[in-house]
């Protein structure tokens, strides 16, 4: 079996990146006869040719291609590893939250009050971001739990509890003749004349194709909108970040959306379940209470430390 070293995935993917062994060598801060014979040396201990070389630079034959993947993630995982270390030998150290800014505010802001009422409970760090983000700040180990929005978000290998679902809006410019409607379908704002639907990014980051706008933060969103230029169909509960020049009217057939809390499976944090614990009896507050049933909240909560005891029958993947 061959073991790879970091320090060979990192001169390997500097290359993949440049495709040129000089550009390579001058981002890494090393001379290129070495990265060379390090790359060379890569793939002899491995069996496959990794580039195929000229005089112009480097291209990455299919073999290489399958490392640039494994590699970036790899890396990824080794400094996800270090981060998480770090802040598990901090005992003062605030519970990293990250959500996408101004989504599910309300509902955020209920966590955070039922936190703060858990005796002992680690204090929360709120860390913003812009749409598709948690996942990676989730998997780097720059923050410990995330709200999502299912089917948005890429819930891939995380555990879950989910907290709310809800339905969409469509956000439109104030003026505009849609905007004075109670309710509207998909159908009726898809092909809007001169008003397309911004394009959002998909998970590996491509756009669908399609007339709008490609957008990737709010604030670039919020105005376009106000200037007439698109259109979008959102989680109600987004409608915290709109403008006065904005109106928000429900989209009665579009798909629900299902706000969930996120973390990384093999959490064993004790502030990461008992986060858990309190998004859990907050969703079961909201439940209607069958007849001859307790009300959620006098029953008995999760037991047990770990965040995956805390979490009732949110075993999805996304």
């Amino acid at each position: 079996m061959t073991d790879l070293e970091t320090r060979e995935l990192r001169y390997f993917v500097a290359v993949a990146e440049e495709l040129h062994f000089g550009r390579a060598a001058v981002r890494l801060g090393i001379a290129q006869p070495p990265l060379s014979r390090a790359i060379r040396q890569l793939e002899q201990r491995l069996g496959v040719q990794l580039f195929e070389r000229d005089r112009r630079g480097a291209a990455l034959t299919d073999a290489g291609r399958v490392l640039l993947r494994e590699a970036a993630a790899a890396l990824d995982a080794v400094a996800a590893a270090a981060r998480r270390t770090r802040r598990a030998g901090d005992p003062k150290r605030p519970l990293v939250l990250v959500t996408k800014a101004g989504a599910s505010h309300e509902l955020l802001q209920r966590l955070l009050d039922a936190v703060e009422r858990e005796p002992g409970a680690a204090p929360v760090e709120v860390l913003l971001c812009e749409v598709g983000e948690q996942a990676g700040a989730l998997r780097s180990g720059r923050a410990d739990v995330a709200l999502m929005h299912r089917p948005f978000d890429d819930l891939a290998g995380f555990d879950t509890e989910d907290l709310h679902v809800e339905g969409q809006i469509a956000l439109l410019p104030a003026g505009h003749p849609l905007a004075a409607r109670d309710q509207l379908t998909l159908a009726e704002v898809r092909d809007v004349p001169g008003l397309p639907i911004a394009r959002w990014p998909r998970l590996d980051g491509s756009y669908p194709d399609g007339p709008g706008p490609e957008v990737h933060t709010q604030s670039q969103l919020a105005q376009l909108v106000a200037l007439g230029r698109t259109l979008l169909v959102i989680p109600a509960s987004s409608r915290a970040w709109q403008w006065p020049d904005h109106v928000a009217v429900p989209v009665v057939d579009a798909p629900d959306v299902t706000t969930v809390l996120a973390w990384p499976p093999n959490s064993h944090s004790p502030a990461v379940a008992s986060l858990v614990r309190s998004a859990a009896r907050l969703h079961a507050a909201a439940l209607p209470t069958p007849p001859g049933c307790l009300p959620p909240s006098a029953r008995p909560g999760p037991a047990a430390t770990g965040p995956g005891a805390a979490r009732r029958g949110a075993g999805s993947r996304g």
